[in-house]
């Protein structure tokens, strides 16, 4: 049974599945094309609209890296700010996968119904282009629709 104005739990696994899958093939496009992506966001608002979070990224430090961790912190900190138009959210960040000796995408989605979605994408970059591994299931802790 579900409380009035409170969505079926079928369809909001739909929408985590939406925005995380369109955080996911973002983050593969963008790997494709630029060689790299920074973290970002997807939302997808009351309306059903997706809309693409990004921060600016801060000086790079002296050996041309970008702190990953603190534009993260950015766009978490700038979906939690507008949490309150967002059916649900999406986003994503390069990780390095040591156990597997790779790269991936890890995408995470969150509902504002309280459900959560998460899951990685290894990759390799290879003479032919980037190829990527089947799509791992990954656990997640709600960072922006908390109570």
């Amino acid at each position: 049974m579900t409380v009035p104005g409170e969505k079926p739990l079928a369809e909001q696994q739909a929408e985590l599945r939406q925005v995380l899958g369109t955080a996911l093939g973002m983050a593969q496009e963008h790997l494709e094309q630029n060689g790299g992506f920074l973290p970002f966001g997807v939302t997808l608002a009351h309306d059903g609209e997706l809309r693409l979070v990004m921060v600016t990224p801060p000086e790079a430090g002296p050996d041309g890296e970008f702190d990953a961790e603190a534009m993260m912190e950015d766009v978490l900190e700038l979906l939690r700010q507008g949490r309150e138009g967002y059916t649900a959210v999406a986003f994503a960040s390069d990780v390095h996968l040591p156990e597997r000796g790779s790269d991936g995408i890890h995408g995470a989605a969150e509902h504002a119904g309280g459900g959560v979605m998460a899951a990685v994408v290894p990759y390799e970059l290879t003479a032919e282009g980037y190829v990527f591994g089947a799509l791992e299931a990954d656990g997640h802790e709600a960072a922006v629709f908390t109570t």
